[in-house]
């Protein structure tokens, strides 16, 4: 007996799907939730910003999607067991707090050899986190392999208040759009720095 052609597709079609269902189904499910938002108020505690450090990494910072904490082989950014200690040595100059506060905002400036300058500034968006969150951030990665000392009331660097370039100056009112202007000449008796 012959069975006719169009049977014979619609039972792979069947089958097929079937298959990719039943394959499908064996993945492991994972719900993905929106961040949170963090309230970080000024009373906390070096230990509770370690615990909020973490949630951050693991949720809004998204950082144990690229660095992985004790694992070994080929990884696709640095493993971060022990920089809480790497990091007072890694770049000379830099204390522990200003090499992590430099590795989370101005990543580029440092890479550590065999790794790709990828990872983007956790500051600035897709990732946007506030001073705080990175504050809880690095109290976090100094309890891997060291003593957390930062506080919601440390400094450094990149949150110091720093002076901001000058703003620049406003075009003039019969300017056209694109059009060069020509430099200010200095107020009498001000000094070029």
């Amino acid at each position: 007996m012959r069975v006719p052609h169009i049977i014979r597709i619609g039972a792979l079609v069947l089958a097929t799907t079937a298959f990719y269902g039943y394959v499908g189904q064996m993945v492991p499910q994972k719900e993905v939730q929106p961040p949170q938002e963090t309230a970080l108020g000024g009373d906390l505690t070096t230990a509770d910003m370690v615990k909020v450090g973490r949630e951050i990494m693991e949720g809004k910072g998204l950082c144990v999607t690229c660095h992985t904490i004790g694992k070994t082989g080929a990884l696709r950014f640095p493993d971060l067991a022990g920089v809480g200690a790497r990091a007072k040595t890694r770049v000379p100059g830099l204390s522990d707090v200003e090499y992590l506060a430099q590795s989370m905002y101005e990543p580029t400036a440092y890479v550590v050899a065999g790794f790709p300058p990828a990872m983007p500034p956790v500051n600035r968006p897709p990732i946007g986190l506030t001073d705080q969150e990175i504050l809880c951030v690095m109290a976090y990665l100094q309890t891997l392999g060291g003593t957390p000392t930062v506080t919601l009331q440390t400094k450094h660097h990149y949150n110091s208040g720093a002076a901001a370039p000058a703003p620049a100056a406003a075009p003039a009112p019969d300017a056209k759009p694109g059009e060069k202007q020509p430099l200010a000449a200095p107020k009498k008796g001000a000094q070029l720095k």
